[in-house]
């Protein structure tokens, strides 16, 4: 049996489960499925996630256009696109592929940075470099964005500061330009995730929906997003700071627990201060917070599949029972 095919006839019986109930407000991103993504295109996407009772998806413009683009209208499902900010200074090519996310009827195209800042960089030269190309980047893409009238989100990604971030959105002031709320990654920069949250929501496009938890290591500690309701995070405190209509997607990574080594030398080497109380901070919460966190990569790839979509399943069930403010 196909990867594809054991994904859908594993799960097309729990995805009729969802037939005669109203379809969730929460979308659902393909890095929900980082892994092991079952399918090929942004249509075969959408059809997968209508199937879970999503309320939308955010996927990379791939197949079809117009067939996703009417598919989606059809069912009353919002689409969002996935892309890359320019490559080597290339405006021609991120202009088609804003244009393509246009024609598959995307309301707007989230992209990042890329990297995590305490894993991809030794120096604070070597991630002023980084952060050199992505503010260049970023400056040929935003004029490209508003001339299509495409807001583009650039996420939070384990890469810039939350203070980098404000300062990054308030120097543009665009209402195609702002963020792709992720609800968790700068945890991994010893961040408090509810004051990240307050002060990027006014900047925020769209958003990546998580619950996160920690354990502790000798390094530092462990993170790994879980299962809506599971996690230490103030989902309603957190959506409540977004504005009206902005859409929230599901983003549940199934995989094993991230190493933040925050005790290590290396992880600080790329900040230009280090602040005691931001980690004091990060530890308490670890403390407060601490539990045994799963490990799938021992699991054989069958296995790894359909405990994925059992992940996305009780999400999507848990935002529709359990979040009415949605």
């Amino acid at each position: 049996m196909t990867r594809r095919g054991f994904v859908y006839g594993a799960y097309g019986a729990a995805a009729l489960a969802f037939a005669g109930e109203p379809r969730s407000k929460m979308g659902i991103a393909t890095t929900s499925y980082i892994g092991g993504n079952p399918v090929r295109d942004a249509y075969e996407f959408l059809e997968h996630a209508n199937s879970l009772g999503a309320g939308g998806i955010q996927a990379s413009p791939l197949g079809d256009f117009a067939k996703v683009r009417d598919r989606a209208a059809s069912l009353g499902m919002y689409v969002e696109a996935i892309i890359s900010l320019p490559r080597n200074e290339d405006a021609a090519a991120f202009e088609k592929t804003v244009q393509n996310a246009k024609a598959m009827g995307a309301t707007c195209v989230r992209a990042n940075a890329g990297g995590r800042r305490y894993e991809d960089f030794s120096t604070l030269a070597d991630f002023e470099k980084f952060k050199a190309r992505a503010l260049t980047a970023i400056k040929i893409a935003v004029p490209i964005a508003e001339k299509y009238k495409m807001p583009l989100a650039i996420e939070n990604h384990k890469d810039f500061t939350l203070v980098e971030q404000v300062a990054l959105f308030k120097s543009y002031s665009s209402e195609y330009f702002g963020s792709c709320l992720d609800f968790g990654n700068n945890i991994a920069l010893c961040e408090d995730p509810m004051e990240v949250a307050e002060k990027l929501a006014p900047f925020a496009i769209t958003t990546h929906v998580k619950d996160m938890a920690v354990e502790p290591y000798p390094d530092g500690f462990l993170l790994s997003e879980v299962r809506l309701g599971e996690g230490f995070l103030d989902l309603k405190k957190i959506i409540s700071q977004l504005r009206p209509n902005t859409h929230l997607n599901l983003e549940m990574i199934t995989r094993d627990p991230l190493k933040i080594p925050c005790f290590t030398d290396r992880y600080w080497a790329t900040f230009p201060t280090v602040k005691a109380d931001q980690l004091a901070r990060a530890l308490r919460l670890v403390e407060q917070h601490k539990k045994k966190l799963p490990r799938v990569s021992q699991l054989p790839k069958d296995e790894l599949l359909r405990i994925m979509e059992e992940n996305n399943i009780a999400c999507l069930q848990y935002a529709r029972e359990k979040m009415p403010y949605l």
